[in-house]
Order: C-alpha cells, then sequence, then structure tokens
C-alpha cells in the first residue's frame, strides 16, 4: 500500500480527568493522534511503531483499523508494554503525567523500520516525542527521514517540546539536526521559544526557514498559525470555540494539514483548514473523540464570517 501520510511514534493509552473526577479511558500519542486526524479528513495514512503484546496495544490495533489506518508496519511485542499517560485538568490548563519508561516504542531502533513502507510513502510525519523516548527511537527517525527522501518523499516534523524526557541542550540539538533534513516544519510558538531562545514569531519561521524547511506551520494557540515559505507569509487566524480540552488540538492541525496538503491545497488554505479542525477538536475530552471529520471541518468553515 502507498501510503499519503506514514506516521512514526510512541502510542499511549491515554486516562482523562472529568469534571467529575473520574478518569476517561482513551488514546493518545502525539504521531498517533496526527494519523487519526488525518485519515478522518480522507487521506490514506498508516502508523509505524511496536506496542506491547497486552490489552492496551490490542486497543490501539482496534482504533486505528476501525479509522481505517494501515497497521501492517505496527508490530506487537511481548516483552515490553505500551506507555500509559494521565491528563489533570486545573486553572493552569491540562497537565502530564507519563508512564512510558521501557515502553515497546522507546525500544524501536533502525533494524525494525519497514523500508519498503518508507520508501513509497508521500509523507512521513514524526516529531521531537518520536526521538526523546531513547536513543534507538532517535537513530530510528533519523534513518526514516534518510529512507524517505532518498526516495523523494516529504519529511514533516513537530517540535513537541517535552523536558521531562530530556535535557534542552540535547532536544534543541537533535530536533534541529532533524528539522534540517525536514520539509515541512510544524512547530509550536511556546516550544520554538524555548528551542531558537527567539519570541518573535517571524524571527522563528526565519530559522526552521533557514534550515531548509519548505513550509513552516508556526502555530500560535487561540491566535492561529504563522505559515512561511521562502516566498511568502501570512498569518492565518484562529477560530473561537468554547473549548474545554486542548490535549490534541496541535496534532490535529497537523494531521488535518498534512491531509490538505496531500490532496492538493497551498499551505496557506491548508492551514486555515487546520484551524478549524484543531479548535473543533477542543470542544470535548480526550484525545481521539473530539476529532472532528471532514464534513464537520467544511461545515464550520462554511459558517466563517467573511
Amino acid at each position: 500500500m502507498t501510503h499519503d501520510i506514514l506516521c512514526l511514534g510512541e502510542p499511549m493509552l491515554e486516562f482523562n480527568q472529568q469534571p467529575d473526577g473520574r478518569y476517561l479511558p482513551g488514546h493518545g500519542g502525539d504521531t498517533s493522534n496526527c494519523a487519526i486526524a488525518a485519515a478522518r479528513q480522507g487521506a490514506r495514512v498508516g502508523y509505524v511503531t511496536h506496542l506491547g503484546a497486552d490489552a492496551f496495544g490490542d486497543s490501539f490495533m482496534t482504533l486505528w483499523r476501525d479509522e481505517g489506518i494501515d497497521t501492517s508496519c505496527v508490530r506487537q511485542v511481548p516483552d515490553a508494554h505500551t506507555g500509559v499517560y494521565f491528563v489533570t485538568h486545573g486553572d493552569g490548563g491540562h497537565q502530564f503525567s507519563y508512564f512510558r519508561a521501557g515502553s515497546a516504542s522507546s525500544r524501536m531502533g533502525p533494524q525494525d523500520l519497514p523500508r519498503d513502507a518508507l520508501e513509497q510513502t508521500r509523507i512521513l510525519h514524526v516529531s521531537g516525542i518520536s526521538q526523546a523516548i531513547s536513543e534507538s527511537a532517535a537513530d530510528a527517525v533519523f534513518e526514516a527521514i534518510d529512507l524517505v527522501r532518498a526516495a523523494g518523499g516529504r519529511v514533516s516534523y513537530d517540535t513537541n517540546l517535552r523536558l521531562k524526557l530530556w535535557p534542552l541542550a540535547r532536544a534543541r540539538a537533535v530536533i534541529h539536526a532533524a528539522m534540517a533534513q525536514c520539509d515541512i516544519a510544524l512547530p509550536g510558538l511556546e516550544d520554538a521559544q524555548q528551542l531558537t531562545g527567539l519570541t518573535d514569531p517571524d524571527a522563528i519561521a526565519d530559522v526552521y526557514l533557514k534550515l531548509g524547511a519548505g513550509i513552516v506551520a508556526l502555530t500560535l494557540g487561540a491566535e492561529g498559525t504563522l505559515v512561511a515559505t521562502p516566498d511568502d507569509r501570512r498569518r492565518i487566524g484562529g477560530r473561537q470555540v468554547t473549548a474545554v480540552d486542548a490535549t490534541a488540538a496541535g496534532d490535529t492541525f497537523d494531521g488535518a494539514f498534512l491531509a490538505r496538503l496531500v490532496a492538493g491545497d497551498d499551505p496557506f488554505v491548508a492551514a486555515r483548514y487546520a484551524n478549524a479542525a484543531a479548535a473543533l477538536s477542543t470542544q470535548g475530552y480526550g484525545a481521539v473523540a473530539p476529532m472532528p471529520h471532514r464534513a464537520a471541518v467544511e461545515d464550520f468553515l462554511s459558517k466563517e464570517h467573511p
């Protein structure tokens, strides 16, 4: 199968705190979220990872198949577990607590990559988390990037900086080394400010363009997205909604943005669509359940005032 988008990283079972204090089980992990968001927009998506041969791993296999995501590049292993995280909510927003040490995904290395699938995909999507979970996983991402680019595909990279996983100096070195080989840079503003030491969005976009990206989509939260190419740049405004949980808003943006790029949209049109999808995803709890399908995004956009 030739994929429009092939995502690589660590899926994690999610337990999301509800207003009554109970925890709702669900599915998360940044690149898995991106894969689902892209599939819901109509893209042909596959996933690359290792899972535990456990009930949590089984639930991911069922989820992806239900979402139309190809799982032929997923392996369940008997000697490691599927990662888990908890989301709590407070006045300062949502907070994450992770239980992922030694997970099946973190034990992946370059030798585990599905070379044929990588050489046939149109876009490979990876992230800082994909590389932060272990040294072997970081090496696997670099190898995957090399395989995709050598075959003529493109690489998308979301910084997704998690300083609980690695120190800033190492994160900066590894992420920017990977970004220097990517075609589509998807940094978040807060991440990029820490990684670059800059505060101005235009200056940050310039950093990633100079590293070599042909498209930079710098997400600005409720303010929308700054999209920059070597020839043009525009701020694409965000959509206002009543948000209750922004757990996977950035991942939803990534998936919707990439899906629209492979469908033929220019990056500015794709960002307008992805902003709408991300806004809609904040209206429910959990990473996956609130992610909109294409019809809902198009309906939302049709009600936009000029």
